[in-house]
């Protein structure tokens, strides 16, 4: 291995910032713990001087203990003409009780006055006397020179100046800070490289994606010598948000032989990322790479013919490496060998040329015809396997359900009504429930039936739905809904096709909650025997 390269995590106060993101103060905890059970070294929770929901963070985790990371408040300089010592924000950053403070400043003479509206040697003191206060009351202290990167091509000589003032007041560590944006990798590299040649001290690098070469930023930063790499776990971040650390991870680590986090924790990658976008109400980007459900799935038939004869022609890594599954996506260009193989998962014994494997691959030509669309609904086509192939047993049977629209009255008022009948094990169940629309009140009412017989159900919950007009835009379209759900570890996607939208939805769900019993079954036999 190379040197390690701390991972300092800011998606609980720089992600914070993306336009969509709140997190709640129980979000922030079980982030905190991920993050921790990950191994990153630094998690930046918030800024105790800004609101009341991140003081009670701090007072709330320092009652836990972390297994690796160190928490880390965040917050300004002093205010311009006055003391550290008797500045409120700088108090609350002490009051936090973390072990480490990241303090940030300004490197750029055009917002010292033009945005501070103070002096150049004024926001020296400020930096320097900041940092020296907190380093005499015990704390470790991450400088962030904020918008480095422009204020060193516009004024090299005063960019280097903030850096050397909170050097001298005793930093521990300079990181060097791409607020805007805007900067290229070439640059980046060269500027760190300097910087690394000037400063005994560790050199880190927080990017953000306006021009999308955050990552790249990142990498080529460490090349020429950063050892901290500033980021948030996907991305999130004002505008175009921060640097990818589940990208950049694996990328330095795998691909680079630098250690970033623990190798025993790299197979926890996926998971994570997965786990954080559920806790922070993201649907996840499919394609994210490593950790996205499209990293190492493959659609065409001669990537997938490839990819089973030999793993490494059409994959950069093996997907377990990171904790990720390889997957072959159904669709009239994939071939035989992503029907087989998604028919083995099924039944192994069955080969290319069963006479099974013929039936399910003209079912999929003629359901195919009539609209269904199985790449990205693997689950209803595993269904469909079970099914033609006797290995299917209903968990339940949905007999009946009338749907009563309403005109919304008020914001928080629903807007329909369910009324559905369900028979599970012979026993007949009635109920209704009320939603902000039709699907809506149609899931709550199954999900509040079944859960009567099936208690896994309760972490069952929709996280992605689709429609699309197959035939041309009159009434009597047939239209196909695309459901994505998870039970908060795994994510499973199905799909539904009628002329009645409220009846492709039903189909649509019915296939999820049967995938998930089927798979919960499945695990819980496993383990028996």
């Amino acid at each position: 291995m190379k040197q390690n390269i701390e991972i300092f995590d800011s998606t609980l106060r720089d992600g914070a910032q993306g336009s969509g993101i709140s997190f709640s103060l129980d979000d922030k905890i079980k982030i905190t713990l991920e993050l921790d059970e990950l191994g990153v070294d630094y998690i930046e929770a918030g800024n105790p001087g800004s609101n009341q929901k991140d003081r009670d963070y701090f007072e709330r985790i320092n009652t836990m203990k972390l297994k690796h990371a160190k928490l880390v408040a965040f917050g300004s300089t002093r205010r311009k003409h006055s003391k550290a010592a008797e500045d409120g924000n700088v108090a609350s950053l002490l009051s936090a009780g973390t072990q480490a403070i990241s303090i940030f400043g300004k490197s750029w003479d055009y917002h010292v006055t033009n945005v501070l509206h103070t002096t150049l040697e004024e926001n020296l003191a400020m930096i320097a006397d900041t940092i020296s206060y907190l380093t005499k009351e015990g704390k470790e202290v991450i400088f962030d020179a904020e918008h480095f990167f422009d204020g060193y091509k516009n004024n090299e000589g005063y960019a280097m100046e903030s850096l050397k003032a909170a050097y001298d007041a005793g930093a521990k560590a300079l990181v060097l800070c791409d607020t805007n944006g805007g900067a290229f990798p070439d640059e980046v590299a060269a500027i760190t490289a300097k910087v690394k040649s000037l400063f005994d001290v560790t050199i880190g690098i927080h990017c953000h994606n306006d021009g999308g070469m955050a990552v790249a930023n990142s990498i080529l930063s460490v090349e020429a010598g950063a050892t901290q790499v500033q980021g948030t776990f996907l991305g999130i971040g004002e505008r175009c948000g921060n640097a990818n650390l589940s990208t950049i991870i694996p990328n330095l680590q795998l691909k680079r032989g630098y250690s970033c986090i623990p190798e025993e924790t790299m197979e926890q990658l996926t998971t994570s990322a997965r786990y954080i976008a559920e806790v922070s109400n993201l649907t996840l980007d499919r394609s994210m790479p490593y950790v996205g459900h499209n990293a190492f799935a493959h659609k065409g038939g001669m990537h997938i013919d490839g990819v089973i004869k030999a793993k490494g022609s059409f994959e950069h890594i093996d997907p377990e490496a990171v904790g990720n599954d390889r997957s072959f996506i159904m669709s009239e260009v994939s071939g035989k060998n992503t029907i087989i193989s998604s028919i083995q998962r099924v039944e192994p014994s069955l080969t290319k040329d069963s006479p099974e494997t013929r039936e399910i691959l003209e079912k999929l030509k003629k359901l195919e015809h009539e609209g269904f669309q199985f790449e990205g609904a693997e689950a209803s086509f595993e269904l469909i396997i079970r099914k033609h192939l006797g290995l299917y047993k209903p968990f339940f049977q949905l007999d009946y359900f009338k749907i009563i629209e309403e005109e919304k009255q008020g914001e928080n008022e629903c807007s329909a009504s369910a009324l559905i009948k369900v028979m599970v094990n012979g026993q007949e169940e009635m109920t209704a429930a009320e939603g902000n629309g039709p699907v809506n009140a149609i899931d709550k009412a199954i999900r509040k039936v079944l859960g009567m017989f099936y208690a896994n159900l309760k972490d069952f919950h929709l996280t992605d739905f689709k429609v699309r007009v197959l035939d041309g835009a009159n009434t009597a379209a047939k239209v196909r809904v695309l459901i994505e759900s998870t039970d908060g570890e795994d994510y499973w996607s199905t799909i539904g096709v009628s002329t009645n939208i409220i009846e492709a939805s039903v189909l649509a769900l019915v296939d999820s909650i049967e995938y998930k019993l089927i798979k919960d079954m499945e695990v819980e036999e496993a383990s028996k025997s």
